[in-house]
């Protein structure tokens, strides 16, 4: 009799032993990793599709079954409210790189935003004023009120017995990689490098950079400048080398009626050319100023380059002109108090270069100006291409007569 009772205790303790170690799973330790980046991968997915391009841009919508799937994954994976992550986003975009912004490394430097990134936000969610004021039209149904947002612990905690039901004591492991995700590439890789390296398509407003053209793990976010210049396009994208995997789960969405796109990046449209710019030329600029001043930073780049090439043809000093070529197509705020006196040297010295920089403050200020009728504008274009194609510089010239074919 105590023998039996003793075999069946030994054999009970043989299960439990397996099952901690290996949980109803059976995975071994490379394949509850691998299970755990595809599970963070999810949370990543749901934060770009949801959280960000959903709620806080409003670029999409969503079908109540995608959106609430996301919700409630993100409960599970993250414990964050929906309420907060977008109020705090909206107040990121509203004060950028200024005082009041949650997260800008220029604010708060890279090494504050990169490892303390989620002790930010969640000091800002605490802010009751900047939920109130940017936290507006997210869910506020029921369980949104009883469950995510009141019980936020109950979630990950949750997902905490899952995993280590399904894995064993490995899935400590994978639930600490599903907890340290966000943190790590939202907060501090987005937040903080996402405004501080990197390199920028379009010359927006503030500090924003692409991390890389390629960056699957970050679910498209890692195309950052391109999402503050078009804050409310669903898909970041905007060169064909780059790969935005979040537009592409929500094509997916899309496809199956889960999902409906708002807007893109504008593109801008070109036919015959004009004689003249006129009215709808001018529509055409301002709609895309963003794209035609990266094409003009594409000129100043090549017109660099020619006259480094001329230097070294006549046997020149070319050191100052390469380190200028980095910065002449810059807006003044955006270059560094040491390299100006090189980008003045360069400008006294390189006549070319010189034009180029002026009239590109010209054309910026079509869309600067906030007391010009548009007629007044529309005639400061023109002039602005006669001088361009006047001026005897060929990058000028043809810069012009593109501008002359844009449609809106």
């Amino acid at each position: 009799m105590f023998s039996s009772d003793s075999g069946i205790f030994s054999q009970m303790w043989d299960g439990l032993i397996q099952f901690l170690d290996q949980g109803l799973t059976g995975a071994t330790w490379w394949q509850a990793i691998l299970v755990a980046l595809l599970l963070a991968h999810v949370t990543i997915a749901s934060v770009t599709i949801f959280l960000h391009r959903h709620q806080a841009h409003r670029a999409l919508d969503l079908h109540p079954i995608a959106s609430h799937f996301f919700r409630f994954w993100l409960w599970l994976t993250t414990g964050m409210v929906t309420k907060e992550w977008t109020a705090i986003h909206r107040k990121h975009h509203a004060k950028c790189e200024h005082e009041g912004d949650p997260h800008s490394p220029v604010v708060f430097g890279i090494d504050k935003v990169f490892w303390e990134g989620s002790e930010l936000y969640r000091a800002e969610a605490k802010n009751q004023e900047t939920l109130e004021r940017y936290g507006h039209n997210t869910p506020n149904d029921w369980i949104e009120k009883h469950l995510y947002t009141g019980r936020s612990r109950l979630g990950v905690s949750l997902m905490l017995i899952i995993d280590v039901a399904l894995f064993g004591a490995l899935g400590l492991t994978v639930w600490a990689i599903q907890m340290i995700w966000i943190p790590v590439t939202a907060a501090g890789i987005i937040n903080g490098i996402g405004h501080w390296w990197g390199y920028r398509n379009f010359e927006a407003a503030d500090a924003s950079t692409n991390v890389s053209p390629w960056g699957i793990l970050i679910g498209g976010e890692e195309l950052h400048n391109n999402h503050h210049t078009y804050p409310t396009s669903a898909k970041l994208s905007v060169k064909p080398y780059e790969f935005d995997i979040g537009w592409m789960y929500i094509t997916l969405l899309k496809s199956v009626g889960l999902a409906s796109v708002k807007k893109v990046p504008p593109k801008m449209a070109f036919g015959a050319v004009r004689p003249v710019a006129d009215e709808k030329t001018l529509e055409a600029i301002i709609a895309n100023r963003y794209e035609v001043m990266a094409g003009y930073a594409r000129e100043m780049r090549a017109a660099c380059k020619r006259e480094i090439q001329a230097l070294r043809e006549h046997r020149g000093d070319a050191t100052v002109l390469q380190a200028a070529r980095r910065w002449l197509h810059r807006d003044d705020d955006k270059v560094p108090a040491s390299v100006k006196p090189q980008l003045a040297q360069v400008r006294a010295d390189h006549p070319v270069l010189d034009k180029m920089v002026t009239m590109r403050e010209e054309l910026r200020a079509l869309w600067s100006s906030t007391n010009a009728t548009r007629e007044q504008l529309a005639a400061d274009l023109q002039a602005w291409c006669r001088r361009a194609e006047e001026s005897g510089i060929a990058a000028l010239r043809d810069f012009s007569i593109r501008l002359r074919s844009a449609h809106a």
